[in-house]
């Protein structure tokens, strides 16, 4: 294998190209580098990109998943035995109805 560190005259990665082996070209590169990310151009794309960054969350959303957070991590309820009994009360006809209750309660809702 060659040493490829002591060649001189490499091929050009890209046809019609300048070679590359020129110190002085090499020079120029870290020059225009230098002055593409000075620290005035660091800190101007600094402060456009922490603009970008930052997302704003609504308290009403913040309200919402605590909501959502609590009423996941509760047990749930099992009503089965309750409706079991209504239906047989209902079924038998013995279900006797509260329609004040029913009547306030939809009174309620609308207001």
């Amino acid at each position: 294998m060659s040493n490829i560190e002591g060649a001189t005259n490499r091929s050009n990665f890209f046809p019609g190209s300048r070679e590359a082996s020129s110190s002085s070209n090499t020079q120029k590169l870290k020059a225009t580098a230098l002055k593409r990310n000075d620290a005035a151009r660091k800190t101007a794309l600094q402060s456009l990109t922490s603009s970008d960054a930052k997302v704003n969350i609504s308290d009403a959303i913040r309200d919402f998943s605590r909501i959502k957070k609590a009423v996941d991590a509760a047990p749930n309820k099992d009503n089965s035995a309750k409706i079991a009994a209504l239906k047989a009360q209902i079924n038998g006809g013995t279900y006797k109805m509260d329609f004040e209750a029913m009547a306030d309660k939809i009174l309620a809702q609308e207001h």
